[in-house]
């Protein structure tokens, strides 16, 4: 043997041990699917296959508003290929739908009410031969004048048998006499943001041999859309099973109804498996989108900048249909004067009918828009008064123990005056150099940017709150079962995964609770319990704490024998690392030779406690929980050109407890990126109710190369003690947030109002004197 290799062996052999990976609750657990999605083998919708394959395409209407006079579908049936096409005609059982309120029809009958409406789909045996059908599809339309301002939705002829008001919320708290010293008011404006999912929408229907269906779906809600699938198919729900393909990721609604619903018609129609794959056009057209807002608001304080009194009005535009929009206006209406102490609050609340694309549910809906309001009110106020911004907002902020304008006592931490001390004590970043090779830094970059003396830098502040669950009486309830076999832990719960980390947070509660490394989670399909939407932090409490129950009773079974045999309580026994130990040291066994080959189950529910809807005065406690989060921006401002670079974001949130500290930053970065974009390019156009640009290149979508420094410089952890874990969600706050403080930063760095969002050029651009 060489001295090299001798020197070679001896190093090895003194080499430690590598450190075992870590595991558990607090653990930074990769996900289990990360190599898959890394190197394209992950299972997405798009990617599916099936015997006897055919293919799906959608008429949608080119017009806002129209009659429809007839359908002529001879021409696409006669084609070469052409296995089916359908109808409203066609349509076996309910022909509406809708994810909150089913008023959208599955396919358009007598009248067309946004642009990209369905009209009827085509199944052939290749997807050009399906869109070339589609096309023949002869539709006799009378053009109708659209109704795009919300403002006259009021006055106009009802667009929909349900009339143009969805909801109105009247919310009455204190004395409507009290009166400030100084009063503030302003008009804000928040555009149409589009959730643009990652990946292409995309579906597999596969008929059933006892006349039923399967579909093949990136659903965030599986079972609701199996009921609705159902309804419209007229068949028993037992006969619909939805299974969930990899979904992309979601910050909304990640599959539009009226894109699933066809599918299987199709498949029943024709008796073969059906697939559609939407374009990126047909995607702007068919889900929902975050409401486009206008609101009015005036504040009253005292001398000492102290509040007195919030008005405001609030109307939400809809678009076609209802959707989710009565819970997002309700959101709007009792977040509406932000994380702060108001004695007297009197708020007026509109959800309407437009023949604008529909609205929906998009992370932080109703919130965000009154969180950018409501921030832009502070800073006028402390403007005013002489006052700091940050100073200001510490005078009002709420505490634990405060009231909410909707009469609910804030019964969970809330710690916003640390959370907005972290961020104003944080070391604000140093300015750029003046120098060529430094230019990337200035807005618009070396080739858009002005003269380096004419950008100027602004510090704002924003403070948000969002409520995590459903509201006003909303049943959320999880089940969940875990098994436990030859060491090895299998969690069934039809908790989607959408890349908010559920099942990585399934993982660590088993293996925290039973001491088992290797923990598998079954698929998701409609033949479990459901679970519910994947939305609002929901799954990490009403899902997590379903997995935690049922891997309690597990261990449970596990320890009751030893603890019967050895004469003590389950109570006296702990499970670490794979053992099983007592307190006294008498009792140490593995947990593999504790299971002596059985094989353990149970099945647990969990139910948060209830809530109630708003009353006539939007008085009521609507809301299980709540969650906040402060963010201090940093902005460069070329005041000539308008052009804005967001240089750091500094965020504090109260999280309750980190389960997973790199999924948990992963989640807010993603989150305050989302809401840069939202601040400052994303605006989904739609002049006289037609989506103009309906891609990725008219629609900017911020990149890498556009995402600030984010600073995440306080995660408060104070235990939620009615949340499972103490864990609060942690995706919406941070969207919400960021768009009122890069606005209040423009604000800080130009002087002027900045009411819209997102943040125009020509606002931000200073006039010289």
């Amino acid at each position: 043997m060489s001295n090299e290799a001798a020197t070679a062996t001896t190093a090895a052999e003194a080499a430690p041990a590598p450190d075992p990976i870590a595991h558990g609750l607090g653990a930074s657990l990769p996900p289990a699917d990360a190599g898959a999605k890394t190197e394209g083998t992950f299972p997405y919708a798009a990617d599916l296959w099936a015997e006897g394959l055919l293919w799906a395409a959608v008429l949608r209407s080119p017009h806002a508003h129209a009659r429809i006079v007839s359908i002529d579908t001879s021409h696409a049936r006669e084609m070469p290929g052409v296995r089916a096409v359908v109808t409203h005609e066609d349509v076996p059982g309910r022909a509406l739908h809708g994810r909150g309120t089913a008023d959208r029809p599955v396919f358009a009958s007598d009248v067309v009410r946004h642009h990209g409406e369905p009209i009827a789909a085509v199944a052939a045996d290749h997807p050009d031969t399906a869109r070339m059908a589609a096309a023949a599809v002869i539709v006799e339309y009378e053009v109708l004048d659209p109704v795009t301002d919300p403002e006259q939705a009021f006055e106009a002829e009802p667009l929909h048998p349900d009339g143009n008001l969805i909801r109105h919320i009247p919310l009455r708290h204190g004395d409507p006499e009290a009166a400030g010293e100084v009063v503030v008011e302003g008009l804000y404006r928040i555009g149409r943001q589009d959730p643009a999912p990652i990946g292409a929408e995309a579906g597999l229907a596969v008929p059933r041999p006892d006349g039923g269906v399967e579909l093949y779906l990136a659903s965030t809600d599986p079972h609701a859309d199996r009921d609705t699938a159902a309804a419209v198919y007229g068949l028993a729900p037992e006969r619909v099973k939805i299974v969930v393909t990899g979904v992309p990721g979601a910050t909304a609604d990640r599959e539009d109804q009226g894109f699933q619903l066809p599918l299987g018609l199709l498949a029943l129609r024709t008796g073969c498996p059906v697939k559609l794959t939407a374009t990126r056009e047909e995607s702007f057209l068919g889900h929902v989108h975050r409401h486009p807002t206008l609101l009015r608001y005036r504040h009253h304080a005292d001398a000492e900048g102290r509040l007195v009194k919030v008005e405001a009005q609030i109307l939400l535009d809809a678009g076609a249909y209802a959707d989710t929009s009565a819970e997002a206006l309700a959101a709007a209406v009792s977040f509406a004067c932000g994380p702060y102490v108001v004695p007297n609050a009197f708020i007026e609340g509109w959800a309407v009918r437009t023949n604008n694309p529909p609205s929906g549910h998009v992370r932080g809906e109703g919130a965000l828009q009154v969180c950018a309001a409501y921030e832009a009110q502070m800073d006028k106020l402390a403007k005013k008064l002489g006052l700091d911004p940050a100073e200001l907002r510490l005078r009002n902020v709420m505490a634990t123990g405060d009231v909410l304008p909707t009469g609910q006592t804030v019964t969970c931490p809330a710690p916003v005056a640390e959370l907005l001390q972290a961020v104003r004590d944080f070391p604000l970043p140093p300015l750029p150099k003046d120098a060529p090779e430094e230019e990337w830094l200035l807005p618009g970059g070396p080739e858009g940017a002005g003269e380096p003396g004419a950008v100027r830098r602004g510090v704002g502040y924003g403070l948000g709150m969002v409520h995590m669950l459903g509201a006003e009486g909303a049943d959320e309830v999880s089940t969940a079962t875990v098994k436990v076999q030859d060491g090895v832990a299998t969690v069934l719960c039809a908790a989607v995964e959408t890349g908010q980390g559920f099942t990585t947070l399934a993982r660590q509660i088993v293996q925290e609770t039973l001491g088992i490394d290797e923990v598998h989670v079954a698929p998701v399909d409609t033949d479990q319990p459901p679970a519910g939407a994947g939305c609002r932090g929901r799954h990490t409490w009403v899902s997590g704490g379903a997995v935690e129950r049922a891997a309690k009773m597990v261990r449970t079974q596990l320890l009751q024998p030893l603890a019967h045999k050895f004469g003590m309580s389950t109570e006296l026994l702990q499970i670490t690392d794979g053992k099983i130990t007592s307190y006294d040291g008498v009792l140490s066994t593995t947990v593999t030779e504790a299971m002596d080959g059985k094989e353990l189950w149970a099945t647990a529910q969990c139910r948060p406690h209830p809530t109630e809807p708003l009353d006539e005065a939007g008085q009521g406690d609507a809301f299980v929980g709540l969650a906040f989060c402060a963010i201090r921006a940093v902005v460069d401002v070329d005041i000539e050109l308008g052009s804005v670079r967001v240089v750091e974001l500094a965020v504090a949130q109260d999280v309750g407890r980190v389960l997973n500290p790199a999924q948990l930053e992963a989640r807010i970065e993603a989150g305050v990126t989302q809401g840069v974009g939202i601040a400052l390019t994303e605006n989904l156009r739609t002049p006289r109710g037609l989506v103009r640009h309906p891609d990725l290149t008219g629609y900017a979508l911020p990149t890498a190369l556009d995402a600030p420094d984010i600073r995440i410089v306080r995660l408060v952890e104070e235990r939620d003690v009615v949340a499972p874990f103490g864990a609060k969600a942690v995706s919406a706050v941070p969207v919400v947030t960021s768009p009122a403080a890069v606005a209040s930063a423009v604000r800080a760095a130009t002087g002027r109002p900045v009411n819209r969002l997102p943040i125009r050029p020509q606002a931000a651009v200073v006039t010289p004197q």
